[in-house]
């Protein structure tokens, strides 16, 4: 493998890190609206409480289990993600890691590693039955 290929792929799974990095933001933004949806109930009894019915009904009525965007709930918004642009994006850094590493991941640091360790010293093994 030349060292323009192992840049190449090594790009790409950065790229891909960054989109987990991404996702797990909106698995993020998926539970805390779910959270919220839920956290209603107690705004609901609050209000209920405090002799709003009318402030209650509007938030039972317009907020309670509402659409984040047209026809779509957050989990909705996650499976698409998945199933389309996430999904597709790791099938292409898959094929540009075989094609350009015979599959190997992360050859980049692999070889950084080998460059930076100092060999033989303990807490550089090469890998954990190096030694």
């Amino acid at each position: 493998m030349d060292d323009a290929a192992i840049e190449a792929a090594g790009r790409m799974t950065e790229a891909l890190e960054t989109l987990e990095r991404a996702r797990g933001h909106l698995y993020d933004f998926h539970q805390l609206v779910g959270s919220a949806d839920l956290g209603l109930d107690d705004v609901i009894e609050a209000l209920r409480t405090a002799g709003r019915d009318d402030l209650a009904d509007a938030v039972q009525t317009d907020l309670v289990g509402r659409n984040v965007i047209e026809g779509r709930w957050t989990f909705q918004l996650v499976e698409e993600f998945d199933d389309g642009y996430y999904a597709t994006f790791r099938d292409h850094e898959r094929r540009v890691r075989d094609a350009l590493t015979d599959g190997r991941r992360h050859e980049h640091e692999a070889r950084m590693k080998e460059d930076r360790r100092t060999h033989g010293r303990p807490g550089h093994e090469q890998g954990p039955h190096d030694g």
